[in-house]
């Protein structure tokens, strides 16, 4: 595209490609909001501080190339700027006019104080989508305190729920809040968005990772607050349906889901082992949930007799839940998960031609895929600047003032 806040001059023909973007976030949260915009075609421009305005910037700059930014930031435009300079706000204010969505992630007080809150922006742009993500909400006792998916995670309950029953609370093994907290937050920018082609205004948008930690308790929040069962730590078991599981197998291990009376019996006429529907303490799930212990162990002799593909096999062809538990490595050459096209083919300035996790979200008719690599820091503060009226000669002062550079 020549000038990327004219989304009209869009190459290419994905869902949100009449939008335009700009990406303030850094971490993980925010940007995983905006890459959801990213991959179905939105022209994002990342704006990033100038090393001198954060001297963090210094450090994530030499992690560019990393699996971790390389995945989070394809399909973006990156500029420079010091919001902090009169210049570099009024630069970014004329980016504002002509954009669609901001997506940010700063304490309520830093974005007030470089003065690129909603309100302010909302000035300039009556129209403008503005999302935000904070650790605890933008307000409240906690909002002013720093806030991380390890707090959010114990915070939000989800800790107390996870891992073997009377051993430590356990983390989960991905950052589930700041994942979660980005795409409540894509779902909420783009619901404003459709509000906005009927009245032609903009919104402030903004959740938390607490806020989106609690949402994913589902009904484990509403045992407690509906009826007053405090959900305990089950391990690999399901809170509720017994047998679900990770049960031992002749060559490693299955996960599978019996909990129902009739995939029960679906379960033990698949692995020959009907004599378990004679245990008056396994005849329906309530007694089984009661007895979880010697049903577990009970299925675990069963599952032991058996390679693992012998009990997915005969499992899938009479219909009970089940599957290998792989590593990262094992599910990436499944077939399935191959079929699926699940990583995206990039290509990396060091490692080659490489993969990267894809877009989970299928939509019939397009095509998926990292469209642009991860940009060099500051790689189209040319084109961006040249696209808002400056000319080679401003550029180069507002680069030897350190606006850009």
């Amino acid at each position: 595209m020549s000038n990327p806040l004219d989304a009209s001059a869009a190459n290419n023909d994905l869902p949100m490609s009449d939008l335009v973007v700009l990406d303030l976030t850094r971490a993980r949260a925010g940007p995983t909001c905006v890459r959801m915009l990213a991959d179905w075609g939105a022209h994002v421009i990342k704006v990033e501080a100038t090393a001198k305005a954060d001297p963090r910037i210094k450090g994530q700059n030499t992690q560019r190339n990393q699996p971790d930014f390389f995945n989070l930031h394809r399909n973006k435009r990156s500029v420079t700027l010091d919001l902090k300079k009169p210049e570099g706000h009024a630069i970014f204010m004329k980016m504002v006019a002509k954009a669609d969505i901001i997506v940010e992630n700063f304490r309520a007080d830093v974005k007030n104080r470089l003065k690129i809150s909603y309100q302010e922006c909302e000035k300039v742009n009556p129209r403008i989508i503005y999302g935000s993500i904070s650790g605890f909400g933008q307000t409240g006792p906690y909002a002013p305190r720093p806030g991380v998916d390890q707090i959010a995670q114990g915070m939000g309950g989800l800790q107390s729920i996870t891992g073997e029953a009377d051993r430590s609370p356990m983390r989960v093994g991905i950052p589930i809040c700041d994942l979660t907290a980005g795409m409540y937050l894509a779902i909420g920018v783009l619901t404003a968005l459709h509000e906005r082609h009927r009245t032609g205004r903009g919104r402030w948008v903004h959740t938390s990772l607490l806020e989106a930690m609690i949402g994913m308790l589902d009904y484990q929040l509403a045992r407690w607050t509906m009826v007053g069962d405090l959900p305990p730590q089950v391990g690999n078991e399901h809170p509720i349906n017994v047998p679900t599981n990770l049960f031992p197998t002749k060559d490693g291990h299955v996960n599978l889901a019996a909990g129902g009376d009739h995939m029960f019996k679906r379960f033990c006429k698949a692995l020959d082992c009907e004599e378990l529907l004679e245990i008056e303490d396994f005849r329906t799930n309530d007694l089984r949930f009661k007895n979880r212990i010697a049903v577990n162990e009970a299925v675990s002799e069963v599952t032991r007799r058996f390679s693992t593909a012998e009990v997915v096999a005969k499992l899938n062809e009479i219909g009970v839940p089940c599957g290998p538990q792989y590593n990262i490595a094992e599910l990436v050459e499944d077939p399935q998960v191959k079929h699926l096209g699940v990583t995206w083919k990039v290509e990396h300035p060091e490692l080659g031609e490489t993969e990267i996790n894809g877009n989970a979200i299928n939509i019939q008719g397009h095509e998926k895929g990292a469209r642009l690599k991860t940009p060099e820091y500051g790689e189209y503060n040319e084109e961006v600047l040249k696209s808002l009226g400056y000319d080679d000669e401003e550029i180069i002062k507002l680069r030897d003032r350190q606006v850009i550079v």
